[in-house]
């Protein structure tokens, strides 16, 4: 009997991105990311439940800025080949996108208690989940309707509109050649036959509002298509070592 069997092959592909600006229209050329200028004037809304959308690009290490409540942090990541937790997964580094919302009152999004402020007094950067400092931040900022970003439609529509904006560079990033990649990463889920079985257990949030947490979007770390796990009940869910590694949550928190 083999010693080992392999399971589902995944391959995470980076390309490297040196610069984000805005543009006539959406692309990636080299170490570029343009972003069309009005791509958030043109994304279908909730109009009961938003009000507008901006877009705001900041640069590296320019934190000194005031943001709204931080609803999430998020890679732009798409699937090429294959299914989340295996085929082949492309992911831009060097910038990552920040979620963050208010009502048109002024009233910030939140539900035990919210993080707006200055940017660099409110992130601890470089660590998992969060940018570097020297990476550029895509803020999309959601203004709500008054009174919507205390309960979950608020808070979900935001996720949304933020996914549909991003879906176009998602667009743009699977069709780059792999070729170009910065760097490759392989990974396999094994059997290890005669060894230990090893279960990580991960608690995650479940409690409303902003304190949720998507399951399988139909993007690495996407969130149109996931299922909530509110919805589900809590109940516990078994992800393989590849799913997690490429991107089967999304921590809306």
């Amino acid at each position: 009997m083999d010693k080992e069997r392999k399971m589902r092959r995944l391959v995470i592909k980076t390309f490297s991105i040196d610069k984000v600006e805005f543009a006539d229209n959406t692309s990636i050329e080299g170490k570029n990311l343009y972003i069309k200028k009005d791509i958030a004037d043109n994304i279908d809304i909730n109009e009961d439940l938003i009000e507008k959308v901006d877009l705001n690009i900041i640069e590296p290490n320019r934190h000194d800025i005031f943001v709204n409540s931080i609803m999430d942090f998020s890679p732009i990541a798409v699937k090429v080949l294959g299914r989340i937790g295996e085929g082949i997964t492309h992911v831009l580094t060097g910038v990552y996108v920040m979620l963050t919302g208010v009502d048109e009152d002024g009233v910030q999004v939140a539900e035990f208690g919210s993080s707006e402020g200055i940017l660099e007094e409110q992130v601890v950067f470089g660590k998992a989940g969060t940018p570097d400092k020297n990476d550029t931040i895509i803020n999309v900022n959601v203004t709500l309707k008054s009174g919507k970003g205390s309960s979950r439609p608020g808070p979900m529509a935001a996720h949304e509109v933020c996914d549909k904006i991003i879906q176009e560079i998602r667009e743009h990033l699977k069709k780059v050649h792999g070729e170009k990649c910065s760097e490759k990463y392989e990974y396999f889920d094994r059997i290890r036959y005669g060894k230990k079985k090893v279960v990580i257990i991960k608690q995650v949030a479940g409690q409303g509002a902003m304190y949720d947490t998507g399951v399988f979007a139909k993007s690495p770390g996407g969130f149109i298509g996931c299922r909530s796990v509110i919805d589900m009940g809590n109940i516990p869910i078994i992800l393989s070592p590849n799913e997690y590694r490429d991107g089967a949550l999304r921590a809306m928190n």
